[in-house]
C-alpha cells in the first residue's frame, strides 16, 4: 500500500517586489485505498499544491517534505516522479501538435513501466480503456489535445490515468468545464482506477457535484495556503450550503 506524505510544505512563486508565499505549512497524508478531496476558494493554494508535488518549475519549495513511500519526491526530476508512481491530471491540459495520442500514450507507458508494452496486448488495452471512457477510436491518430473540447481533454487525462496506473493520482479540477454526461464518464473512470488496487486519489475541486459521483474518505478545506479543517463527506455538503465565509475567505461554493 503506497503512501504520499506532505509535511509542513511551504511554496513560493516569483512576484513583483519579491517572492510571494502561497503555501504556508501544508500537512497531509494520502494512503492507498483513500480518496481525499481538497476544496477551497480561488487563490487559496489548491492548484499550487498539485503543481508543487508534480515538480512545476514555477513553484519554489522553501520548506517541508513530500515523501512517496518514504522516498524524497522533491529530490526527483519530473519524469522520476512519474516513474515513481505520481500522476497529475491538469486543470488545463496542454496541446502537443505533431504528436499523436497513440504515440504519446505508448511512450508514456514505456517510460513508466520500464519496457515497451507488447503491441498486440497494448492495442487491446487502449481500445478497452477508450471504450470505457466513450472516446472515439479516431482520437488515437489525432495530435495530443489539439482541437479537443474541454470535456475531451479531461477524458484523455483519465485515459492516461487508467493506462499508466500510478500509485497516487492528483486530479486538479478534473471536473471543471464538464457537462453532465462528461462528468459521469470521467467520474466512472476515476472510480475504476480507484478500484484497480491500493491506490490513492487527491481530488482538488471547487464543486460538490463531482463528489456525488466520487465519494471522498476525507474532505479538507483549504484557505490561506493551508488546510484549515478536515472531515468526512458531510463537510462537503456543509460547504455547499454555507460556503467558505467562516474561514475568512468570503467566497461561496458553486454548486
Amino acid at each position: 500500500m503506497s503512501t504520499l506524505e506532505i509535511k509542513d510544505l511551504h511554496v513560493s512563486v516569483a512576484a513583483e517586489g519579491g517572492a510571494k508565499e502561497i503555501l504556508r505549512g501544508v500537512d497531509l497524508t494520502v494512503r492507498g485505498g483513500e480518496t481525499h478531496a481538497i476544496m477551497g476558494p480561488n487563490g487559496s493554494g489548491k492548484s499550487t499544491l498539485a503543481y508543487a508535488i508534480a515538480g512545476h518549475p514555477k513553484y519554489e519549495i522553501t520548506g517541508g517534505q513530500v515523501l512517496l513511500d518514504g522516498e524524497d519526491v522533491l529530490a526527483m526530476t519530473v519524469d522520476e516522479r512519474a516513474r515513481a508512481g505520481l500522476f497529475l491530471a491538469m486543470q488545463y491540459p496542454v496541446e502537443v501538435p505533431g504528436v499523436s495520442m497513440a504515440n504519446f500514450l505508448r511512450s508514456a507507458a514505456t517510460a513508466v513501466r520500464g519496457e515497451a508494452p507488447k503491441l498486440r496486448t497494448w492495442v487491446k488495452e487502449v481500445k478497452s480503456a477508450m471504450d470505457d471512457l466513450e472516446i472515439d477510436q479516431a482520437f488515437a491518430d489525432r495530435s495530443v489535445n489539439e482541437g479537443f473540447s474541454g470535456g475531451e481533454k479531461k477524458r484523455h487525462e483519465v485515459l492516461q490515468l487508467s493506462l499508466l496506473r500510478p500509485k497516487i493520482a492528483v486530479l486538479d479540477e478534473t471536473d471543471s468545464g464538464l457537462d453532465v454526461d462528461a462528468l459521469r464518464v470521467v467520474s466512472e473512470g476515476v472510480n475504476r482506477y480507484k478500484a484497480s488496487g491500493d491506490v490513492g486519489v487527491l481530488l482538488i475541486t471547487h464543486y460538490t457535484r463531482i463528489l456525488k459521483h466520487i465519494t471522498p474518505d476525507v474532505v479538507h478545506v483549504f484557505a490561506g495556503g493551508r488546510i484549515v479543517e478536515s472531515g468526512g463527506a458531510d463537510l462537503a455538503h456543509e460547504l455547499e450550503e454555507h460556503g467558505y465565509v467562516k474561514y475568512g475567505a468570503g467566497a461561496e461554493v458553486a454548486s
